[in-house]
């Protein structure tokens, strides 16, 4: 799938000033606000800004953290890995592989069967509910 390029301008046409300071920016919105933090409906979370589907409600898992939170992504070619080292931390910075959107961080303290924790910002995510 090729890269999908929009202009800064395109983007915060599309976009609620606060999803474009988070997925277009690297911002984070504050832990226990986020629409999905504690959603608990089924279906596919999509990238806000490009639809592609990220993650499968069956591997969300309640982490503590505020955040939603993820041990695995439905593909792996759809998440791009990038090192993090803003705020006196090293972290893996997450992000959308077809639109560059931030969408948060992936930490090595969650659950089996990977281990991981995919903790990602509401409001890079579109639920796609299924029936």
């Amino acid at each position: 799938m090729p890269k999908l390029h929009k202009t800064s301008a395109q983007w915060q046409a599309e976009l609620t000033p606060d999803e474009f300071r988070i997925c277009r920016e690297g911002g984070t919105e504050r832990a226990f606000t986020g629409k999905y933090w504690n959603c608990h409906q089924k279906g596919v979370y999509l990238c806000r800004c490009c639809a592609t589907p990220l993650f499968d409600s069956v591997t969300k898992f309640e982490s503590g953290s505020g955040w939603p939170s993820f041990y695995q992504p439905v593909d792996g070619l759809v998440i791009a890995e990038h090192k993090d080292m803003s705020h006196g931390m090293v972290r893996i910075e997450i992000t959308c592989q077809h639109c560059d959107a931030h969408l948060g961080h992936v930490f090595t303290d969650g659950p089996k069967p990977t281990g991981l924790r995919y903790c990602v910002n509401s409001a890079s995510l579109t639920l796609q509910e299924s029936k």
